[in-house]
């Protein structure tokens, strides 16, 4: 089993996320320029209570990222200096964007600038597709 940790820093406090990696027979971790990664051999990693990702295809410049989400989940408000494009393929969810508060379900994109705070709570379980420019360094 391999071990990573983010930390998010909110106001005062500290937001610590790990993410732990399951080795499973066939399942492998996807590498830099890699042209074929295949959803079903890449490893899902639980990042916090009720949320779990896969780092899906990335180069320097780009990353996607899938993010499973139970119902209650939270991605933690947060922000990074990385344009991040989110695309929800399954669910309903709460997103904060900077003031703002929405739901959002399948279909649904949204636009998250570099430095904008953000984050969501999982309404019905489903799946968000993360873009991010450049890639986000401390996920692999």
């Amino acid at each position: 089993m391999m071990r990573r940790s983010l930390i998010i820093h909110e106001n005062e406090s500290i937001l610590s996320l790990i993410c732990i990696t399951k080795k499973e027979e066939n399942i492998v971790k996807t590498e830099k320029n890699q042209v074929w990664d295949f959803n079903k051999e890449v490893e899902l990693e639980k990042c916090g209570e009720g949320v779990q990702r896969k780092i899906m295809s990335y180069t320097d410049e780009l990353m996607v990222v899938e993010n499973h989400f139970e119902k209650g989940g939270v991605g933690a408000m947060h922000h990074h200096p990385h344009t991040q494009i989110t695309y929800v393929v399954s669910g309903k969810f709460e997103f904060t964007i900077g003031n703002e508060k929405k739901v959002v379900q399948a279909g649904d994109t949204m636009l998250k600038k570099d430095g904008v705070e953000h984050g969501c709570v999982c309404l019905e379980e489903g799946i968000l597709l993360d873009i991010f420019t450049p890639m986000r360094e401390e996920f692999v």
